[in-house]
């Protein structure tokens, strides 16, 4: 299991308000997935990212990465657990290269933190796989930034982590060169194996993934799978957008709840707050009073 997440609760206090931002989210992620997280702004899905990468701690809840406690671990444990298990891919590039940096240079950078004897080899070979070797020696400013995005993914694997973290990679590019970048996570995936959690508000993108977990108010509400006949298929092949191409389930939490889509809501056009749930042939269903 690479990510076992249980009860998981977030609570940000100042001096006049405290915020709920985790209130019980159950996630489990197994070795060599690659998962995309959904969710409105405020939904919580960038504080677990936050949580994952340790860069913010749980209030409440277990949390384990690779097989570390989140919990127990102290600060220095943290500092190795960043430098040696989890991978950053940021959609603002400032946060991901140095500019004053030739691409080498970034990629090469975080290597010096470890034991890795053929720096710069390892650094073109991490280039190649996402066919940037080419631009190598271009500094930031002489780069697309679809080009600065595919150098920092070439930059996060540089430690070889176990866990690849990536904050909306395709938000600021273009859909073609979206494309491109989720080639690059799905050939990582499919090839190296590597495990990777993206988060995204790219509806195309997320349509690709074959499992999206949707957070809603700080806990999983709904999970997409993607249906078995779309798992090959090319950029191509399919219109993305047009095509209904997972199925969607809810999610009970551990007290037999069950979020109900908005869109479901606002066909029901309920007035108040309760409804009529009845069981039969199998079918559960929910009606206006």
């Amino acid at each position: 299991m690479m990510i076992k997440a249980d009860n998981l609760v977030k609570i940000y206090k100042t001096k006049e308000t405290e915020v709920l931002a985790l209130q019980g989210l159950d996630l489990n992620v197994e070795e060599g997935e690659l998962l995309a997280i959904i969710g409105n702004s405020g939904s919580g899905k960038s504080t677990f990212l936050n949580m994952l990468g340790g860069l913010d701690k749980p209030s409440a809840g277990r949390l384990y990465v690779a097989g570390n406690d989140l919990f127990k671990m102290n600060e220095k444990e943290l500092v190795v657990y960043k430098r040696d298990v989890v991978g950053f891919v940021w959609q603002n590039n400032a946060r991901n290269l140095l500019p004053y940096l030739t691409a080498i240079e970034n990629v090469t950078l975080p290597m010096h933190l470890t034991k890795e004897g053929n720096k710069r080899e390892r650094a073109l070979e991490l280039l190649e796989l996402v066919g940037m070797s080419h631009r190598k020696d271009s500094k930031l400013s002489q780069l697309s930034g679809g080009e600065q995005q595919r150098i920092a993914i070439a930059l996060s694997l540089a430690n070889n982590p176990k866990l690849l973290l990536a904050d909306e990679p395709t938000g600021s590019v273009d859909r073609k060169t979206a494309d491109y970048i989720f080639d690059v996570f799905k050939e990582l995936n499919r090839e190296k194996g590597q495990t990777i959690l993206i988060v995204t508000h790219d509806v195309t993108l997320s349509k690709k993934v074959k499992r999206v977990v949707a957070i809603r108010d700080g806990k999983i509400s709904s999970e997409r799978i993607l249906k078995d006949e779309f798992a090959d298929m090319g950029h191509n092949a399919i219109d993305w957008n047009a095509t209904d191409t997972q199925e969607e389930y809810s999610i009970l939490d551990r007290a037999g709840r069950v979020q109900i889509p908005h869109d479901i809501l606002d066909r029901m056009n309920l007035e108040g707050n309760k409804v009529k749930l009845s069981f039969k042939d199998e079918v559960v269903r929910i009606e206006k009073p």
